[in-house]
């Protein structure tokens, strides 16, 4: 009932990833493959393989909480809504909605086709507020990780930059926990057009920030890309999908092992244990190589940055903390003040 989402992007209803990557995941049944360690005291494939449940089930659940999964009658509502208001801005080319009665009950759920099994587009009960809901394993990696990051004291540092996660919890009958993030867009450039330079390296600045945030308290993302970015297009970006993401013990030595992320650096081509911190760092780089390209900005000046990012040895890239301060010092010299109004022409 959603497919026609896949033909527009920010004038739509916002994704949360990219639906094209949607597409693509969702042709086999499990989530890519994590990376693990040798200190593994249980199944961590099956624990941290995708999930999908029976929605259905745990409607009164969500009810308790404040929220409630989308049903037929709210896309038919977001259609017509949405319908009127191109109309009325004058354009022609949006998808017919038609009022007339299809068989269906509007109270049935109605699952978005173009995002895969394990989400759940919803609503909050107070305001409305759009919301999408995420079924993991409640012992997976990425609960934990999302646990960490959601939770007072990190989810109040001003460093962090995890979606915003309205509730989390774990099922009374089963072994899944469930996220509530708010349903940010990954069309990170508008239909109006490109955004304004401060606010680009703004959304820069925020993406290494994230990261230096993250591996100052032992995490690392592992799959650092532009599909795992959104934005609340008031000027904040977050990242999302924590699923190959690890905690590390930071009084042991941190290796990963049959790493499969998005952007793949050199070393893991020897087949060895490799650091996850200097992987972040690699996917990093290739992330702001993307953004640049995707906004239509190049600065010469930024490959000051970006390129020790991309060393083919691992151990001579900078720290997170390292390109965040070699980003800042780039800005200053060019007389940057990431932040300040953009300027129109």
């Amino acid at each position: 009932m959603h497919s026609s989402f896949l033909n527009h992007s920010a004038s739509s209803r916002p994704f949360l990833q990219h639906s094209d990557a949607y597409i693509e995941s969702s042709d086999t049944e499990d989530a890519p493959v994590s990376p693990t360690d040798s200190d593994s005291s249980f199944d961590e494939d099956e624990v941290n393989r995708r999930i999908t449940p029976f929605w259905p089930k745990y409607c009164h659940v969500f009810r308790a909480r404040g929220f409630r999964l989308e049903t037929i009658k709210d896309v038919k509502l977001y259609y017509r809504n949405s319908q009127l208001t191109a109309l009325d801005a004058g354009h022609r080319d949006f998808p017919f909605y038609s009022n007339q009665p299809d068989g269906r009950d509007d109270d049935a759920l109605c699952p978005d086709a173009g995002i895969p099994d394990n989400l759940f587009r919803g609503i909050r009960l107070s305001d409305s507020q759009r919301v999408v809901v995420k079924a993991v394993h409640s012992k997976s990696r990425e609960y934990n990780v999302i646990c960490n990051l959601s939770r007072p004291p990190l989810r109040d540092d001003p460093m962090n930059h995890c979606i915003p996660v309205l509730d989390l919890f774990e099922s009374m009958d089963d072994d899944i926990a469930f996220i509530i993030m708010e349903e940010w867009s990954s069309e990170l450039i508008p239909n109006a057009g490109p955004c304004c330079l401060n606010v680009f390296l703004s959304a820069l600045r925020q993406c290494i920030e994230h990261i230096v945030f993250m591996h100052k308290h032992c995490i690392a993302h592992l799959d650092i890309s532009l599909r795992n970015l959104l934005t609340d297009y008031h000027g904040h970006y977050a990242y999302i999908d924590y699923e190959i993401s690890r905690r590390f013990d930071p009084s042991q030595i941190t290796l990963v092992y049959n790493y499969r992320g998005t952007e793949v650096p050199p070393e893991c081509e020897s087949g060895e244990g490799i650091n996850p911190f200097k992987v972040d760092i690699w996917a990093l780089a290739v992330l702001m190589l993307r953004a640049c390209k995707l906004a239509g900005y190049w600065i010469p000046e930024l490959m000051h940055v970006i390129e020790p990012m991309l060393n083919e040895v691992p151990d001579r890239r900078p720290s997170s903390l390292g390109a965040l301060q070699i980003f800042d010092k780039v800005m200053s010299s060019l007389g940057i003040s990431i932040g300040s109004p953009c300027v129109s022409h």
